[in-house]
């Protein structure tokens, strides 16, 4: 089965697709990565070159996967950042082709739009069209936790605002919220948590703060690709967030203990097909 992926590229480091693609295919699956940009490195390093490709572009190589007449083997759609409410809109498109072949198919969002310290860092249609439509068009959907709060209209700031605003984001569309940054103010700081709601219950899953600075971009993305693919095959919500976990703190682990800036996904990638099991979920 496939997963179509359209978020951006880098030719250096692991970001977007770069982050996505890799960890989907060692956990067994065909990945079809459609890119919204080219860029040389992620914009946090301050300068790069390259692209934002045009919602034509995006169409257009659409069409050409399409020709291949594949679609019904699509089980997922995973977006990430757009570029442009245009490019938004040829995502929705991609997502209504497959669900028509599919019906099964789950079209995931991961809602990138910013974060603490950056604030937005979109174009500034992007966040309105992500709230009005791509939300609604979710089963599941990735914020971190600056971005549930753009979502909710609310602060978060403990567990009970937490379950406020996934309450709200729900209410947009999405069957399953995972925001994949939780810190409840008030907190020791030494710990970082994820937190999240399948409409049914609220699990929250915590690990020590790794002492990465600057801390590598993309993990974001690679927590929505993980926890996509491990939904997949277990269709168990806190199961998927378990193996998720364990597989992106090993990574980050491996990157601290490396020096690097950047996710090392290849050094690592042992810990995303056979996750340790360290870390537990619990009910809140």
């Amino acid at each position: 089965m496939a997963i179509l992926s359209i978020q951006s590229h880098v030719a250096y480091g692991h970001v977007g697709n770069r982050a996505a693609v890799f960890p989907l295919e060692r956990l067994g699956y065909e990945v079809w990565p459609i890119n919204t940009v080219q860029f040389s490195n992620h914009t946090g390093y301050g300068s790069w070159k390259g692209e934002v490709f045009t919602s034509a572009h995006i169409e257009l190589v659409w069409s050409g996967v399409k020709d291949r007449g594949a679609l019904a083997s699509c089980e997922a759609v995973l977006s990430g950042y757009m570029g442009a409410a245009e490019i938004g809109t040829a995502v929705l498109g991609a997502v209504d082709d497959v669900r028509k072949a599919n019906p099964e198919a789950i079209y995931c969002c991961d809602p990138v739009m910013g974060d603490y310290g950056r604030g937005f860092f979109v174009g500034e249609g992007i966040p309105g069209f992500i709230e009005t439509r791509a939300a609604r068009w979710a089963d599941i959907i990735t914020p971190n936790q600056f971005e549930a709060e753009a979502l909710s209209g609310g602060v978060i700031s403990d567990l009970e605002s937490a379950k406020r605003a996934a309450e709200s984001i729900h209410e947009l569309g999405p069957r399953i919220v995972l925001i994949t940054s939780f810190e409840p103010s008030g907190g020791s700081g030494s710990e970082i948590s994820m937190f999240l709601s399948d409409g049914k219950e609220f699990r929250t899953v915590t690990t020590p703060r790794l002492p990465l600075d600057p801390a590598p971009n993309g993990a974001g993305d690679l927590c929505a690709a993980l926890f996509l693919g491990r939904y997949l095959e277990t269709r168990d919500p806190a199961e998927s967030l378990e193996l998720m976990t364990d597989s992106v703190f090993a990574i980050l682990e491996r990157s601290l203990a490396d020096g690097s800036r950047e996710l090392r996904l290849v050094q690592a990638q042992e810990a995303i097909a056979r996750p340790e099991r360290r870390f537990s979920s619990r009910r809140v």
